[in-house]
C-alpha cells in the first residue's frame, strides 16, 4: 500500500496518514535565490557522433550547414536558450592539444581518441570551430583544460589564444590563423575527472598541481577567467575535503560529476527496455543526488561559508548501454519518457541549491548518453529530454518559490524513497509565475491541490510532456511520438488551483 511524504525544501520527509491525491503549497515569502540560467548548461565532448556529424558536418557537407554547422541542430539548439557549452570533454580533454585544431585544416594532423572507440580523429574541429559556434548559440562557452597530459604552457597558451587583444605572441598567430578580435572566454575547467581518465591522482596531488596551473592561466585585457577545479565523482566526498581545504583559496568553481546509472559492472541496462521495478530504481537513484549535493555543499559551506567558491555539476544524466549494432565506446543511446523524468526531477531539486550550485551540464548535447538530439546523416530527431529543457527554460533566471508537496510515494527495491510527484516554481521578471510538475506515476493520474490564497491569475496556460508509456520515445521513422502539446487539466477554485495531472507526465503551467 502507498504511504503519502511530505518533501520539505530542506529535504525532510516523514510519513504521514494516507490520502489520494496531493497538496501544493508555495511560498512566495521565502524568495530569495535566482535559479542561475547556468543550471542549464550542455556538454559536448569529441566522442563518437556528438561533434562529427552530430554538431559538426564540415562546410563542403551535402547536410545543409552554416559554415560547417548543421542547420538543423543549430535552429533546435537555439529554441533552448543554452546558456554556456561545455568543449571538448570529458575524458577526450586530457589528451587534447589545442594547437593540432588550429590553422589551415587540411594541415591538423589525425589523433586517436584512446577513450572513446579507438576513433580517428581528423581535428578539424577545433578552438576557432567551438567559439564561433558558442557565438551563433549566443552562449558562454567553457573550456576544459588538458592537464592529464598536458603542460602548464601549453594551457596558459591557450588562454592567451582565445582571450589576448594585445600584440601577444598567442594573439598574433590567432590573427594569422583568421580571427582578429579575441573571443570572451569565462569558464575554464583545469583538468577534468583527475581521479581517474584525468591522470588517476590523489586530491592531495591534485589540489596542489591545480593551484600551479591556476597561477599561469592568466587575464588578458577585460576577459576574466572563473577558474574550475576538477571535483568528486558522486559520493567521494574525501576529495572534495582536500580541494576545499587546499585549494579554494584559488578556484572560483569546483565541477561534480554524478550519473543516474543503476550498474555500472556488466549490462547498465537497455535504454528502451525495462520493466517498472527498473524504472523506479532509476527514478530513485536519481533522486538520491540530492543526498549527494547536501554533503558535497556541508563540507564546501565548512572551508567557505560566504559561498564564494561555486559548485558546478558539469557531468549529470542517465547511462545506459549502447544501442545494439552501434560503434562500441561511442555511448550512443535511446532517450525515452524515463530519461525526460530523470532530467525533470534533476532539474527540480537544482532550483533548490542555487544559493552554491551555479552550474550544471547535462551529459551531452547530441548523440551521447542522455543527449537532446539524436541524427542520422540527413535525419535529426529531439528526445523527450530535450523537450524537458525547451519548457523548462522559463525558470532561467527567475526568482525561485520554495514550496511543500504532500503526496504519495512508494519504495524502490533499494528501499529508497519515490514520490510520485515532483514540482518546481519561479517568479519571471515580468512577474509571472510557472511551476513545473512531474507525476512518476505510470499509471494512475494525480489530483493536485494547490493553495493560491490570496493571490488572483487572470489566465492559466500549460503545456504538458506524455506518452502512451514510459517506454515511450522518439525515432527517425516516428520523431514526433513524444513531444509538448496544450494542457487544459488545471482551473481555479476558491483560492485553489486544481490540476489534474496525468499518469506518466510533465507539465509546466504559467501564471498571469
Amino acid at each position: 500500500m502507498r504511504k503519502l511524504i511530505l518533501c520539505l525544501t530542506v529535504c525532510i520527509s516523514f510519513t504521514l496518514q494516507a490520502q489520494k491525491g496531493a497538496q501544493i503549497q508555495l511560498h512566495p515569502e521565502k524568495s530569495t535565490q535566482i535559479i542561475d540560467r547556468h543550471i542549464y548548461g550542455q556538454f559536448a565532448e569529441h566522442l563518437g557522433s556528438c561533434i562529427y556529424g552530430g554538431l559538426w558536418v564540415g562546410p563542403d557537407s551535402d547536410i545543409p550547414n552554416t559554415d560547417g554547422y548543421r542547420n538543423d541542430v543549430l535552429e533546435a539548439l537555439k529554441k533552448l536558450q543554452i546558456p554556456n557549452l561545455r568543449w571538448p570533454g570529458g575524458c577526450f580533454a586530457d589528451e587534447y592539444h589545442w594547437m593540432d585544431g588550429i590553422g589551415p585544416r587540411e594541415n591538423h594532423p589525425k589523433m586517436v581518441n584512446n577513450n572513446w572507440g579507438g576513433t580517428i580523429e581528423d581535428n578539424s574541429f577545433g578552438t576557432h570551430e567551438f567559439l564561433n559556434l558558442c557565438e551563433l548559440l549566443e552562449c558562454e562557452p567553457y573550456i576544459s583544460g588538458n592537464v592529464g597530459s598536458g603542460t602548464v604552457e601549453e594551457l596558459a597558451k591557450w588562454v592567451e589564444y582565445m582571450t589576448s587583444e594585445g600584440d601577444s605572441p598567442m594573439a598574433r598567430l590567432r590573427r594569422e590563423n583568421g580571427r582578429d578580435k579575441a573571443w570572451k572566454v569565462k569558464y575554464l575547467g583545469v583538468g577534468n575527472e583527475s581521479w581517474g581518465c584525468g591522470g588517476s591522482m590523489r586530491p592531495e596531488y591534485y589540489a596542489d598541481l591545480y593551484r600551479r596551473y591556476a597561477t599561469y592561466c592568466r587575464n588578458y585585457d577585460d576577459n576574466r577567467l572563473f577558474k574550475i577545479a576538477s571535483g568528486a565523482s558522486d559520493y567521494d566526498y574525501n576529495w572534495t575535503e582536500i580541494l576545499m581545504k587546499n585549494a579554494a583559496y584559488h578556484m572560483d568553481g569546483l565541477s561534480l560529476h554524478y550519473y543516474t546509472v543503476t550498474g555500472w559492472e556488466g549490462s547498465k541496462g537497455a535504454a528502451t527496455i525495462f520493466n517498472k521495478e527498473e524504472y523506479y530504481n532509476t527514478i530513485g537513484k536519481c533522486l538520491e543526488i540530492e543526498d549527494v549535493l547536501i554533503k558535497h555543499i556541508e563540507i564546501m559551506d565548512k572551508y567557505d561559508p560566504q559561498k564564494r567558491v561555486a559548485l558546478m555539476m558539469d557531468e549529470w544524466g542517465t547511462w545506459w548501454d549502447e544501442e545494439p549494432e552501434t560503434t562500441p565506446g561511442h555511448l550512443y543511446q535511446q532517450n525515452t519518457m524515463r530519461d525526460a523524468f530523470v532530467a525533470a526531477l534533476t532539474l527540480n531539486l537544482f532550483h533548490k541549491y542555487t544559493d552554491r550550485l551555479k552550474m550544471a551540464n547535462i551529459a551531452q548535447i547530441v548523440n551521447v548518453l542522455q543527449s537532446m538530439i539524436l541524427t542520422n546523416n540527413k535525419q535529426m530527431v529531439l528526445t523527450p529530454t530535450y523537450h524537458v529543457f525547451e519548457m523548462y527554460k522559463v525558470h532561467q533566471d527567475a526568482i525561485h518559490i520554495p514550496l511543500d508537496i504532500l503526496c504519495e510515494k512508494i519504495i524502490d527495491s533499494n528501499k529508497r524513497e519515490v514520490p510520485m510527484v515532483s514540482a518546481s516554481a519561479s517568479r519571471n521578471k515580468e512577474g509571472k509565475i510557472h511551476i513545473t510538475l512531474a507525476n512518476v506515476d505510470p499509471d494512475n493520474k494525480q489530483e493536485i491541490t494547490l493553495d493560491t490564497t490570496g493571490q488572483k491569475f487572470n489566465k492559466i496556460t500549460g503545456r504538458i510532456l506524455r506518452a502512451g508509456s514510459i517506454t515511450d520515445h522518439n525515432t527517425f521513422d516516428r520523431p514526433d511520438l513524444v513531444k509538448p502539446v496544450s494542457f487544459t487539466g488545471a482551473k481555479t477554485a476558491e483560492g485553489q488551483l486544481l490540476i489534474s495531472l496525468p499518469a506518466a507526465s510533465i507539465a509546466v503551467l504559467e501564471l498571469n
